[in-house]
């Protein structure tokens, strides 16, 4: 007795068997075959050989023409084709003429007449007599247009035997105000052109056979092979559940299924399993503001990268993430490996539309197993709690799970202003660089242009603060891979006055208080809040305005990839007078490139040993 498995197994033979192709049925399509493939030979070959023919001709004609030219204005006078007499020497010349060129040609006879059809000049002498019968290429000629044709063999027009089967006559019209007054004929031996023609007729006949032949050993297999295409169908049917449409990566279903049979079979040897969670930065907005395809590319872009994890098992198990698993033996890499992608990421930028050049980030959590986890649940969670860390502090990173996120005492010290600082991180994973950032470079400054030591650490703590407004700025728009509206802008520009108001309570904050709420001022009056100019704007603010320019120009933001370097200081002297301090850029632009602890973009220390050089090229001014 069949069990319930084995029926639908056997009712599928039986399906399969009743398409098996009947003989009767290959009969006919070999016969339908067979006289398509006739048809189409025959069809192809003489189209083939009427192309070829005429090909072949046109390129004779073009080349005798070109002779034929050559000779008359050498040698013909215009009173040679008047019916008047021609001189012996004259006669002598023009035939020796023509057996010049016709030797060089491989041309077996040539003829010059009149209208009338008198030979007036021929390699054979012959002078004076007159030519055959008009003939439909002499009327053509003398209507203006070359005369061709292939013909049999037979004495020419002079009495000269061509001794060649067939020639190919060509019969040239000489012009003269705008009317014949005469002809050059010239006979070719065709036996070349029509062996050629043979041979090509020949090949194509060959070809097609060939090809007939190969069709049908390829139709038959067809037949013969029908039903193990529709199990390979079947097969690919299957594993198309387990793949992921856009990457054709195993999707998150099969990816966690072959992690967890991997994690079981290391815990039986003893081994351990390196797992990787990366995760796209900003996905979410990127696909609000540019649509579904934006996104698209982006993931296909970070899966063309992971091809360089083979044979490591890689998967998508998100919308925006990819999971990685390897073997004991390559977790020692792996974090190499991520680091290198997350580099090779850094290099691209994705553009859509009329947006700028958008920068392509991910964050990755690093996992292994038995450390951290005994089971593929386990792991994944604590992983998953390491990739919300690594987005948090600023995304862009490499993260291994169970390490301090963050090595400074400043993000361990729980004060007033720490807790503000790390308030801005969570809201905003690009502000805490960009604030870290400015604080740096607005430190610089201050150094550059001499202020005392007591000013410094306002000035920093004031960098760091600068963008706290943010916080209650709505995450659509603070990360908004785009252009803002005008009314999404408006909302943007009250987070200076947020900021003040978050600070306003705590002592002794005047300065940082100022340079929080007017470090968007310009000094040409048209910042805001309060379209203050020139020193009317806070000096800590002017100061903070020239380090928060650069800044946003040397860092990927949501909506633009960074800038060169050597394009930021040069758009930063463009909006010296206009949107910044001309007295503070200046010293700004001078210490960045000449002084040996100048800080630089994406640094952690501020020591290095390079320099720029002077010369800058043009570009737009800072908006």
């Amino acid at each position: 007795m069949s069990s319930r498995l084995d029926r639908p197994r056997s009712r599928a033979a039986r399906a399969s068997g009743s398409v098996r192709p009947r003989p009767i049925l290959l009969f006919i399509v070999y016969g339908v075959f067979l006289v398509i493939v006739g048809v189409t030979a025959t069809a192809q070959v003489v189209i083939a050989s009427t192309h070829f023919s005429t090909a072949t001709l046109n390129h004779t004609v073009g080349t005798d023409a070109t002779v034929v030219a050559g000779y008359v204005n050498e040698r013909l006078l215009p009173t040679d084709l008047a019916g008047g007499p021609i001189s012996a020497g004259h006669a002598t010349e023009l035939r020796e003429g023509i057996g010049e060129f016709i030797s060089r040609r491989g041309i077996l006879h040539a003829e010059v007449r009149t209208p009338d059809g008198t030979i007036i000049a021929s390699e054979a002498g012959a002078l004076g007599v007159r030519g055959v019968a008009s003939d439909s290429d002499w009327d053509t000629a003398l209507r203006g247009e070359i005369g061709v044709s292939i013909l049999d063999a037979g004495p020419s027009a002079s009495g000269i035997d061509l001794g060649t089967p067939s020639v190919l006559r060509e019969i040239f019209p000489l012009r003269r105000d705008g009317r014949v007054v005469g002809t050059v004929a010239i006979w070719r031996d065709a036996a070349p052109i029509i062996k050629a023609q043979g041979e090509v007729r020949r090949d194509i006949v060959l070809v097609t056979i060939t090809a007939a032949f190969a069709a049908a050993l390829v139709l038959f297999l067809v037949f013969r092979s029908a039903q193990a295409r529709i199990s390979r169908q079947t097969v690919a049917l299957i594993e198309s559940t387990r793949r992921d449409p856009l990457t054709g990566s195993l999707n998150h279903g099969a990816l966690v299924e072959a992690i967890a049979t991997m994690i079981e079979q290391h815990r039986e040897a003893g081994g351990g399993v390196g797992i990787a969670l990366l995760d796209i930065d900003n996905f979410r907005a990127l696909n609000d503001t540019w649509g579904h395809e934006a996104g698209d590319a982006a993931i296909l872009r970070v899966a063309e990268l992971l091809d360089r994890f083979e044979p490591a098992l890689i998967g998508r198990y998100g919308p925006d993430e990819f999971l990685i698993a390897v073997e004991r033996l390559a977790i020692g890499t792996l974090v190499e490996e991520l680091e290198s992608l997350r580099s090779a990421l850094a290099d691209t930028h994705l553009v859509f539309g009329d947006s700028e050049r958008l920068p392509l980030t991910v964050s990755v959590a690093v996992s292994t197993y038995p450390e951290h986890g005994s089971s593929v649940t386990e792991v994944l969670a604590n992983t998953a709690l390491t990739i919300r860390e690594a987005k948090a502090s600023g995304g862009d990173r490499v993260l291994m799970t169970g390490r301090d996120t963050d090595d400074s005492g400043e993000a361990r010290t729980f004060d007033v202003f720490q807790g503000l600082i790390l308030s801005v991180d969570a809201k905003d994973r690009y502000t805490k660089r960009h604030s870290e950032d400015v604080a740096r470079y607005a430190t610089f400054l201050a150094q550059q242009i001499g202020l005392p030591e007591d000013e410094l650490r306002t000035i920093r703590l004031a960098g760091l603060l600068h963008d706290v407004g943010k916080i209650g700025i709505p995450d659509y728009i603070l990360r908004k891979p785009g252009k803002l509206t005008e009314e999404e802008f408006a909302v943007v520009q009250q987070h200076v006055a947020l900021g003040d108001s978050i600070v306003r309570d705590l002592p002794g904050l005047d300065a940082i208080r100022a340079g929080i709420r007017h470090h968007h001022e310009r000094w040409d009056g048209n910042g805001y809040l309060h379209r203050l100019a020139q020193d009317d704007i806070p000096q800590i603010a002017r100061i903070l305005s020239v380090a928060d320019t650069f800044s946003a120009m040397t860092t990927s933001r949501p909506y633009r990839k960074a800038l060169d370097i050597r394009e930021a200081l040069r758009r930063l002297e463009d909006a010296a007078g206009t949107q910044l301090d001309e007295g503070l850029v200046g010293p700004f632009v001078h210490g960045i490139e000449t002084a040996p602890d100048a800080p630089l973009p994406g640094e952690a220390s501020p020591s290095r040993t390079w320099l720029i050089g002077p010369a800058r090229a043009d570009s737009t001014r800072v908006a």
